[in-house]
């Protein structure tokens, strides 16, 4: 599985790395890590719009998570990538905001990484 895990907080590399070794050892998942918005379109290219799992932050400067999940929802179809916001700020308009988009999930950091690997798991087939 493709996981594109966008956030401008440059560590988060470094930590998915750390909880996901045996993961990304294994080859049972494949992680790209964009620091914007605009980075993470890129690597959408980069990808062709293949199926994947996108984490992202929602307070990035230049284009934010929801704008960035507004953009890829809206270009991107085939097949539509599995969206989850993971933010610091859990208050509901920003979860009302980022489900009227079409995020698939919401997530508040500190990142509980067992649920996380629950929730992926369920989606891989």
């Amino acid at each position: 599985m493709k996981i594109l895990v966008v956030d401008d907080e440059r560590d988060i590399q470094t930590l998915f790395e750390q909880r996901f070794r045996k993961e990304i050892r294994d080859k049972v998942m494949e992680f790209a890590f964009a620091f914007s918005g605009e980075e993470a379109l890129v690597c959408m290219e980069r990808f062709k719009h293949q199926g994947i799992l996108i984490l992202s932050d929602i307070n990035m400067p230049g284009m934010s998570g929801l704008e960035l999940l507004g953009r890829i929802k809206q270009k991107i179809c085939t097949p539509p990538p599995v969206f989850m916001m993971i933010t610091a700020y859990g208050d509901s308009e920003n979860y009302k905001r980022a489900m009227e988009l079409g995020a698939d999930d919401f997530l508040t950091k500190p990142v509980d990484f067992i649920m996380l690997k629950e929730k992926i798991r369920t989606l891989e087939v």
